[in-house]
């Protein structure tokens, strides 16, 4: 019991000291000491504690900076836990214009790629939530369907609820088939100013092309003090490690 009472009030504390700081850094923000507000929210993050809002005003900070890579990077923490949110994707966009590299996504193809397009629109937590609306809409056509007085009432309800049960399913199965194939993904971005994307994983290979800070990549393995990358228009390479910052 003392130890529940102990990580109680140690939570408690915390959670206050987490606030004050948030609140800190924003009047900060307000006052146009863009540095001191983004140290203010870093001590929140480097203490454990982290929230969609932390990161967010965090990426404001480092924007107002023009420091693109560290605005890039928040914004992307942010809607990580909170995906559908429109300030974060506005105010990425605008990040992300600040970038030098143009990189042009190549179309996926195959019926994986394909199946992902569409459910990938909406965060598997939508999807989630669909599954809980059928599920509700379900309960509501049988509840109907029970009560109901004549035999047309009953069949259009018992066709209601086939209706809700298929869209359980394909919510059910969105969901899942979104996260497995996010939690494959390991985006990160560069970090340095300019470096070079190595051919091979060693410092005299050939350099296959140059990056610049703010641009986003996808992990594919790691091997020694390179690691290999993927950009969106397919090209490969291998980039020192301390070079970027992964997301995940």
């Amino acid at each position: 019991m003392k130890k529940l009472i102990y990580i109680l009030a140690l939570f408690i504390t915390l959670h206050g000291w987490a606030q004050q700081a948030f609140e800190k850094g924003n009047e900060l923000y307000r006052q146009g000491k863009y540095k001191e507000a983004a140290e203010s929210y870093e001590s929140i993050l480097k203490n454990g504690q982290e929230s969609a809002e932390v990161y967010f005003n965090l990426g404001n900070a480092y924007y107002k900076m023009n420091k693109v890579a560290p605005a890039i990077y928040n914004y992307e923490k942010s809607l990580l836990l909170k995906p559908n949110d429109k300030d974060t994707k506005i105010n990425l966009d605008y990040a992300r214009k600040m970038t030098i590299d143009n990189i042009e996504a190549v179309p996926q193809v195959g019926f994986s790629k394909m199946l992902y397009n569409f459910t990938g629109s909406y965060h598997y937590d939508t999807w989630a939530w669909a599954a809980i609306g059928g599920s509700v809409f379900f309960l509501l056509f049988f509840i109907s369907y029970y009560f109901s007085g004549t035999t047309l009432l009953k069949r259009i309800f018992f066709v209601a609820m086939l209706v809700a049960l298929v869209a359980i399913v394909v919510s059910v199965l969105s969901a899942v088939f979104v996260k497995s194939e996010s939690n494959k993904e390991r985006p990160a971005i560069v970090f340095d100013e300019v470096v070079s994307v190595k051919s091979e994983p060693n410092d005299t290979a050939t350099d296959a092309f140059i990056l610049h800070e703010g641009t986003k990549v996808f992990v594919e393995e790691t091997l020694g003090n390179y690691k290999k990358i993927k950009l969106e228009d397919d090209s490969e390479g291998w980039i020192i490690k301390d070079a970027i910052r992964e997301i995940k």
